[in-house]
C-alpha cells in the first residue's frame, strides 16, 4: 500500500441545477446542497487513494463530519480538496474542505476503512 499521511488530491466542479437543494428535495433554494459537498469531498478522497490501494482492497466510508458555511450558486467552480492526516489500522482519516471563488464553503473530517472487495460484497449479498 502507497499510502502515508499528506496524500491529497483536489477536485473542480462546476455546480449544476442537479447539484443543488432544490435537486436534493433538501429544500426550496437552487444553491449547493451539502449532499453534493458530501459527494465532491468523497469524489477528492477517491481521487487521493486511487491507485494507492492493496489489489482486492477498497476504502468505505465510515464516517462523514461536515459543516455547511456558505451558499454557492448554480454556475460556480468549488474545488473539493482531501489530505489523508491519519492512518489508524485500516481506517483512514481525511481533512475535507470545498470552496469557491468566494472562500471556504465546506470543512470537516472523513473516516475511510479499508476492506477486503470480496468480502464486503458477499456481507452486502446477505452471505
Amino acid at each position: 500500500m502507497d499510502l502515508q499521511p499528506g496524500s491529497a488530491a483536489t477536485i473542480e466542479r462546476i455546480v449544476g441545477e442537479c447539484d443543488t437543494s432544490a435537486a436534493a428535495g433538501t429544500s426550496n433554494v437552487a444553491v449547493l446542497a451539502t449532499p453534493s459537498i458530501i459527494l465532491f469531498a468523497e469524489q477528492a478522497i477517491w481521487a487521493a487513494l486511487d491507485g494507492r490501494l492493496e489489489a482486492g482492497t477498497s476504502a468505505v466510508e465510515h464516517r462523514v463530519e461536515i459543516s455547511h458555511l456558505a451558499p454557492t450558486p448554480v454556475g460556480a467552480k468549488v474545488r473539493a480538496e482531501a489530505i489523508l492526516e491519519a492512518i489508524d489500522g485500516r481506517r483512514l482519516v481525511f481533512r475535507v474542505s470545498v470552496s469557491d471563488d468566494r472562500g471556504l464553503v465546506a470543512a470537516g473530517r472523513f473516516t475511510r476503512v479499508i476492506v477486503s472487495k470480496d468480502r464486503f460484497m458477499e456481507k452486502a449479498a446477505g452471505a
